[in-house]
């Protein structure tokens, strides 16, 4: 009996490491799911061959790098915005991720609050503009942005800067975006 559930113990744990995690939806320092910072904008029509792709202008060869490419699951979901560099080769300029999906290792999505980002990742800078604040992350070029609109009225209409510890924790975040060049 000890031998049977030894085998069986054995067995549970060596299937258990054998695992891997899914990564097709996961943010890290330099990947957004299947993306990287050196992904060519020629190869997403291959990384993205279950899904649906959208190009907005011409697609004549020299205006192909300039255009907004829209990334959508065959079912609809709008998964990812995608900016192309104007290289020769063009590669990822920009990313902005509308599928609550893709998640940092820490757990944040583009339907958490400003406690999350607040309270699992390290925020470098705040920048004011007119309607929104951008939260910049230390060591990512992962960036968020949330309306003037989540913040107290007396914030909304000022342009003065805008310290982390005058956006409400409840604050939603408005925009989830990768800038890598």
């Amino acid at each position: 009996m000890k031998t049977i559930l030894g085998i069986c113990l054995f067995i549970l744990l060596f299937s258990s490491c054998n695992k891997t995690e899914d990564s097709s939806f996961q943010i890290t320092k330099d990947q957004l799911g299947p993306l990287s910072k050196t992904t060519r904008i020629d190869q997403l029509d291959s990384i993205f061959a279950n899904d649906s792709i959208v190009r907005s202008g011409t697609n004549l060869k020299e205006e192909a790098a300039s255009e907004k490419i829209e990334i959508f699951e065959k079912g609809g979901a709008h998964l990812l915005s995608i900016s192309p560099t104007n290289d020769s080769v063009p590669i990822i300029e920009n990313v902005r991720i509308y599928d609550p999906r893709y998640s940092t290792i820490e757990g944040v999505t583009i339907l958490s609050t400003f406690k999350d980002i607040k309270d699992k990742l390290v925020i470098k800078k705040v920048i004011t503009s007119l309607n929104n604040v951008v939260i910049l992350l230390k060591d990512s070029d992962l960036y968020f942005t949330i309306s003037k609109e989540e913040l107290p009225a007396e914030l909304r209409f000022n342009n003065s800067d805008i310290d982390v510890v005058q956006i409400p924790d409840k604050a939603d975040i408005k925009y989830m975006m990768i800038g890598w060049n």
